[in-house]
């Protein structure tokens, strides 16, 4: 049998859900001031540019409300789930966190340089089609850690597969708007950092 202090160091498959101020929400609050702070940086053409969702399809945009409909199931979980604070995972998950805005930082800046007749295919986005997506995905990756919750990685994995789609989506709009270059870009550059 298990000691409670082994158990707090260990991922659980579903840990007691609770109000608390050491809950996971500490880190979702820093990776959105974060994500606003950054934002903030990007004038308003370039952020028009960031989120236009003009060219997906009916079913694009389909898949965009379900992807975002489990990441808001996610962001309940994590919310509600204490931090494991002082165990393994909760340094394991502070790095990711720390990594995933590190790489968001970079790839925000990347964009917001990248002049608005062109492709944005420098800095970081020579690593990754999607880096702001992936880096995004790899701080909420370091929160479901922190948490010791399988249940809310396993809900952030199910939030990934309708964003899939809005990826390919995107790469569409981009073949369309930008021809022969992007498709240059997409046969040297992998989709997800080292998964083509």
């Amino acid at each position: 049998m298990k000691n409670i202090g082994q158990k707090e160091r260990e991922m659980e498959l579903m840990p007691k859900l609770r109000l608390g101020w050491l809950n996971g929400w500490l880190f979702l609050a820093f990776q959105s001031l974060i994500t606003g702070i950054l934002l903030a940086t990007v004038p308003r053409n370039v952020f028009r540019r960031l989120i236009d969702r003009s060219g997906f399809s009916k079913s694009q945009k389909i898949m965009l409300v379900i992807s975002k409909t489990i990441a808001v199931c996610d962001i309940v979980l994590i919310t509600l789930t204490p931090l494991k604070i002082g165990s393994i995972l909760f340094i394991i998950g502070t790095i990711s966190l720390l990594i995933g805005l590190t790489g968001l930082t970079i790839a925000v800046f990347n964009f917001k340089n990248t002049p608005l007749d062109q492709p944005v295919i420098s800095g970081i986005y020579k690593l990754s089609r999607h880096p702001q997506n992936l880096m995004q995905t790899v701080s909420t990756l370091g929160t479901c850690i922190a948490i010791g919750s399988w249940i809310a990685l396993f809900v952030l994995i199910l939030a990934k597969i309708p964003a899939h789609f809005v990826n390919i989506a995107e790469e569409e709009y981009c073949i369309e708007k930008y021809g022969n270059s992007y498709r240059e870009y997409m046969k040297r550059t992998p989709r997800y950092f080292l998964f083509l």
